[in-house]
């Protein structure tokens, strides 16, 4: 029998940029709050010092930070009809395992969604016409705006110290910025990084063909910065250990370094880590959680009693926890009904490889998020009349690095053993630049989770089952801007090109990106969604959902400034009105 602890006033599930935002906030406001983190404690001083040399092997190959199969891991099958066999090795997408969670190994882009992103199918049926949009496609217009979020994408940048250089202030385009982002209260906290030559040339080529290039927003900082915390962070050495990699310089952005100095701090907040949370408890009506049942590492089975349970863990495991304790109605693909797993989206990724002769670009002079962007193609940045598609993605040239293993690029004709493909490594180490895309993935009526039927977690519970494979939308959307990315690598002189559009099916086995969203959607109703505007669950008034599962569809941009601007959007009304009065912020 599982024993049970001293009540808290807040349980919060995962300990990554949403539960330490949360924890710091709620703490701040007089709660107790306990935090509970399925892996293990990291902090920057002790795992991630700059006197230790970054291990590729350990960290990018073994994959050290990441989610371990064994602790819990998804089904997959691409069709309705499939038999889902589970994950035995992650690898299109790396979920992130520890406190911190994805936010110690991310890369640090931290863009703001298109005004028109959150008012999609309106806007697409106002513009095109409803037949534009595919028959099964499931889109929906997110119940917030982006003049209602953007004093949270404000704060988010602000606690960050993110680097970049507005495009759009106040409504005024300004030069050397993305003039297709909605208006901004403010300037970056820090300027824009500096440009190595790779993303240099990109943005000069960009500019010759009629494109808008700008600064990618960056959690590398340009400068040193001491956030609204106090937490102080340092200037980026564009070492090139970003993605996969914690960083010991504390330059760049991660709760480690923005938050948690300040969190650990405050006597009412306790962190458990090696604690898995198997089922958030209901009282008997099932319209309010009591707190959360966990698996300490000694295997023990605890009950924390809590008077508000937050979800904080990444996307998968939100929706996987929410099936398992019956909250909400599971969807159902035959019927259209239900709405826990409902428009799952993944992000649709291409690249363009190009060699640039007798250039030397010293690809380990490099950040995870230091680069260039345009975004001409993105959204509906472009008319769609015609094309066969809606949709489209950001087009990047970032140098993330020079690592021995695995940033190498070859073209498909080198060759791949002996002594060509030595010759083709000397070569291209310092030639050949990759370009890349993040598109958008729209939601469909056959892309949803649910629990899997045969194959259960070590806690003996069933896994989440991933239903998805790659649409015509996405693949024709692919196809036409990564034909844009290819017409920006001839404009840069390049002597060989190869341009690797999307292609169907999907699979788990090449790494894609970790942008996983959906399954359990903020909507305007009960019907279309699992919570409300404020991220509260339409059910269980005392439960809310954090993270990228909340997304009605994903846009073509990286998640993280979304996640963070719809945390502290939820916050401010968690603290102006659910403290308050408890229970419902919105009717039903």
């Amino acid at each position: 029998m599982a024993r049970t602890l001293p009540r808290t006033d807040v349980a919060i599930i995962g300990l990554g940029w949403t539960g330490a935002i949360m924890a710091y906030e709620l703490t701040g406001a007089g709660l107790n709050v306990v935090a509970l983190e399925r892996g293990v404690w990291r902090d920057t001083a002790t795992d991630f010092p700059p006197s230790w040399a970054p291990d590729e092997l350990r960290y990018a190959i073994h994959l050290d930070l990441f989610q371990r199969p064994e602790q819990s891991t998804v089904t997959l099958r691409n069709k309705i009809g499939q038999t889902a066999l589970p994950v035995r090795k992650f690898s299109s997408f790396l979920p992130g395992n520890g406190v911190g969670g994805a936010g110690v190994h991310w890369n640090g882009m931290t863009y703001r969604f298109l005004e028109t992103d959150f008012k999609l199918r309106s806007h697409l049926t106002k513009r095109y016409g409803s037949k534009i949009l595919p028959e099964n496609m499931t889109i929906q217009d997110w119940p917030v705006s982006y003049q209602d979020l953007e004093p949270h994408y404000d704060r988010f940048e602000k606690l960050t110290g993110i680097s970049g250089t507005a495009g759009n202030l106040d409504g005024k385009i300004q030069p050397g910025g993305n003039p297709f982002e909605g208006p901004r209260s403010s300037e970056y906290p820090t300027p824009a990084n500096k440009q190595p030559l790779g993303s240099t040339l990109y943005g000069k080529a960009a500019q010759s063909l009629g494109y808008h290039p700008f600064p990618v927003p960056s959690a590398n900082l340009s400068q040193t910065y001491t956030n609204p915390l106090g937490v102080a962070m340092g200037q980026c050495t564009y070492c090139g250990f970003c993605e996969r990699f914690g960083c010991g310089n504390y330059s760049k952005a991660s709760p480690q370094t923005c938050v948690l100095p300040a969190l650990m701090l405050r006597k009412n907040f306790e962190a458990r880590t090696n604690c898995n949370v198997t089922k958030i408890n209901l009282d008997s009506t099932g319209k309010k959680a009591t707190g959360v049942t966990y698996v300490d590492q000694a295997g023990e089975t605890l009950m924390q009693p809590a008077d508000m349970v937050l979800v904080c863990a990444f996307s998968f495991n939100c929706v996987h926890l929410l099936l398992l304790s019956g909250i909400g109605k599971p969807y159902d693909p035959k019927t259209n009904t239900g709405v826990v797993g409902r428009n799952y989206a993944y992000q649709c990724t291409s690249g363009v490889l190009v060699k640039l002769k007798d250039t030397i670009l010293n690809p380990f002079i490099s950040g995870g998020a230091i680069g260039v962007s345009v975004d001409d193609f993105n959204g509906d940045n472009f008319d769609h009349s015609g094309l066969g598609f809606v949709g489209g993605g950001v087009m990047s040239a970032t140098q993330t690095g020079g690592r021995p293993i695995g940033q190498i690029s070859y073209f498909p004709d080198d060759p791949k053993w002996g002594s060509g493909w030595k010759k083709a490594t000397k070569e291209n180490y310092q030639s050949v630049y990759a370009l890349g895309i993040q598109g958008s993935v729209y939601s469909y009526r056959d892309a949803y989770l649910d629990l899997d039927p045969t194959y259960k977690d070590p806690y003996g519970s069933p896994l989440l089952r991933m239903t998805f494979d790659w649409h015509e939308n996405e693949l024709k959307m692919s196809a036409f801007v990564t034909k844009k990315l290819a017409g920006i690598g001839k404009a840069m002189g390049a002597s060989r090109l190869a341009a690797y559009p999307r292609t169907a099916p999907y699979s788990v086995v090449p790494y894609q990106t970790t942008h996983n969203t959906g399954g359990a959607v903020m909507g305007d109703n009960p019907s279309n969604s699992v919570v409300n505007r404020y991220l509260q669950s339409w059910d269980v008034s005392n439960v809310f959902v954090f993270g990228a599962s909340v997304f009605p569809q994903n846009a073509g941009y990286n998640p993280t400034g979304t996640v963070g601007a719809t945390t502290y959007w939820a916050l401010d009304a968690i603290k102006t009105k659910y403290l308050k009065n408890p229970g419902p912020m919105v009717p039903m």
